[in-house]
């Protein structure tokens, strides 16, 4: 479980294709706080730690994940949001995020107001019903506030501080992110979607 509130920018170190499908080596000031079998949430997705040295980690991404994510996309050099397990002990700053990622969500259009960003992502049409405005969406990993919507249109507002210290700033029109929906709200849409299934079907 984590929080989305990103603890450091990787930099992809190596990235090699297996059977498996593509083990990536990255470099982070985190190192010490990181231990082989430990969950690291990169851009969101949540991932384990298969070996450790003094600067860099590696993961196992399989297939599913390179299919679903972003993470099929990187290479050496990319950057990546990077954030620890969260700890019992921590404080809850973000919202819980899971690590588990829905789908993608494409960048369309960036406009700032003052030192400000907002940036609009096409969400897929599915995940729709499970983002509300003011609600909570992890995109990349970053926890963030849904400030507007329009159809399948979502937009959040980057402050300062986001904007200079998660990678969201090397983001261009078109990029691919990461979503994760808020586990709450999804959880009552299902929850409401079965209720009114039950109901059509008492009717009936």
């Amino acid at each position: 479980m984590f929080t989305g509130l990103i603890k450091d920018m990787g930099r992809v170190k190596n990235v090699v294709d297996n059977l498996e499908g593509k083990i990536f080596e990255i470099e982070t000031s985190l190192i010490p706080d990181i231990a082989i079998d430990d969950s690291v949430a990169v851009n969101g997705v949540c991932l384990t730690a298969t070996a450790v040295n003094e600067k860099t980690f590696t993961m196992q991404a399989v297939h599913i994940t390179l299919e679903k994510t972003n993470l099929g996309d990187l290479q050496a050099d990319s950057i990546v949001n990077l954030e620890l397990a969260l700890k019992y002990s921590d404080r809850l700053g973000g919202h819980l995020v899971q690590g588990h990622v829905n789908a993608t969500a494409t960048l369309k259009e960036i406009s700032n107001r003052g030192e400000n960003y907002n940036l609009w992502y096409e969400i897929p049409t599915e995940l729709m019903k499970f983002i509300f405005k003011e609600g909570s969406i992890a995109l990349d990993g970053i926890s963030l506030t849904v400030a507007d919507i329009k159809d399948n249109l979502v937009m959040v507002t980057i402050i300062p501080h986001t904007w200079n210290e998660t990678q969201i700033h090397h983001q261009k029109l078109g990029s691919r992110v990461n979503v994760e929906v808020d586990s709450n709200a999804e959880m009552m849409a299902k929850y409401l979607d079965s209720m009114f299934e039950n109901y059509m079907k008492q009717r009936k």
